[in-house]
């Protein structure tokens, strides 16, 4: 659909036809709402439900590293996801190691909140930080590749290096923020592409990058799906899942108990996702991922409909601040505006137009959820 063309929008989320693989059923409301409805929130309030269920994981997770340093490894961005799972554990008595990777992005409120959060609670925090010209390059290979996905080495990144430490150093369990509440609907993959797919980014780097990869993390599919879970007993879970989790809730208690400072935005603890969300992605492709966020809040209770359609009307970035951030990508990129100008104006592309494992994602995720082992919702 061209992203021009009228809308036809969900009648009980705002999921609309932007998803070009969006169905609508015969009361015009979304598959993304009926997956969500028949096959996520049973089982996930269910889980809720049994107060007990998280006290099993804390003390399971505490008995696999009894005699080690910490217990487990939780990812930490700085958003408000990850640094309320931190308060919550904490809450719980485990001994986390904070794992952060400074991909080169980070805002300065993300700094600011995840050193409030490690001060406060008295936890040790690591950082790997990634070899920026490796970084820099892959970045404004994804660029000239034109596809949606342009967020992908940031993220690959960093659930790579993370995986790879758990490894090393025998830790069994990996904790995100990850979370049914604010993001039980997904981005449609034509949107955002798998960030673990190692073959689509190696692709796109040999056809657009200008330097080896040295130094850069990668992972796969199957690394984090088969050989890290089954053969070396590494298991990446998500407790809020397990808990009664409210956004505002969540952030009214981080503000209150540790001086946390909030994002405009989901995901927008980083400045280039701020850009790429906020900018280029409904700009160049007229997808909007707050209709993704917001249709999760308006699915469990914590937005309408009303006001997600009336904050959807105004851009998430204004044009002040889009200036801003186009200069400031730009000079961090060491390219000039007109060529970040140039990148946008190519023709649109998609996952589809380089190598990829989509086959093994489809076939892998139809196993898991048969199984009952993961409950997802569609991409």
């Amino acid at each position: 659909m061209n992203k021009h063309d009228k809308l036809r929008v969900c009648n009980r989320c705002v999921m609309d036809t932007s998803d070009s693989k969006i169905i609508f059923d015969k009361e015009g409301n979304c598959d993304h709402c009926n997956v969500f409805f028949n096959n996520i929130q049973p089982k996930w309030k269910s889980n809720i439900a049994n107060s007990n269920n998280i006290l099993k994981l804390i003390e399971k997770i505490k008995k696999s590293q009894k005699n080690a340093d910490f217990d487990c490894i939780v990812g930490m961005s700085g958003g408000i996801d990850s640094s309320y799972l931190l308060h919550l554990i904490s809450e719980y008595g485990l001994r986390p190691l904070v794992f952060h990777v400074d991909g080169g992005w980070n805002s300065q409120e993300a700094v600011n909140n995840i050193e409030k959060l490690v001060d406060r609670l008295d936890l040790d925090l690591y950082t790997e930080v990634i070899d920026w010209s490796e970084m820099r390059d892959l970045q404004l290979a994804f660029f000239k590749s034109s596809v949606p996905h342009i967020d992908t080495p940031q993220d690959h990144a960093f659930f790579a290096t993370m995986y790879k430490f758990a490894e090393l150093h025998n830790v069994k369990y990996i904790l995100t923020g990850a979370n049914y509440s604010t993001e039980c609907i997904r981005n449609p993959i034509e949107w955002m592409y798998y960030q673990s797919d190692s073959i689509q980014l190696k692709n796109i780097h040999q056809k657009f990058g200008k330097i080896s990869l040295k130094k850069f993390p990668t992972t796969s599919i199957f690394r984090h799906k088969i050989w890290l879970p089954y053969f070396r007993g590494i298991k990446v879970v998500c407790p809020l899942n397990y808990v009664n989790y409210n956004k505002e809730d969540a952030i009214n208690l981080l503000i209150k108990k540790y001086g946390w400072q909030p994002y405009p935005q989901k995901h927008f603890e980083s400045r280039f996702t701020r850009f790429y969300e906020g900018f280029w992605l409904p700009k160049k492709f007229g997808f909007d991922t707050r209709k993704v966020q917001f249709s999760s809040l308006i699915l469990t209770g914590q937005m309408t409909r009303k006001d997600a359609v009336e904050k959807l009307k105004i851009p998430a970035l204004d044009e002040v601040t889009i200036k801003r951030e186009f200069d400031f990508i730009a000079d961090k990129l060491q390219i000039s505006i007109n060529e970040l100008q140039n990148y946008l104006d190519l023709p649109n592309k998609s996952y589809k137009d380089y190598k990829s494992q989509e086959f093994f994602y489809n076939t892998g995720a139809f196993v898991l959820k048969t199984l009952g082992l993961e409950l997802g919702g569609k991409r």
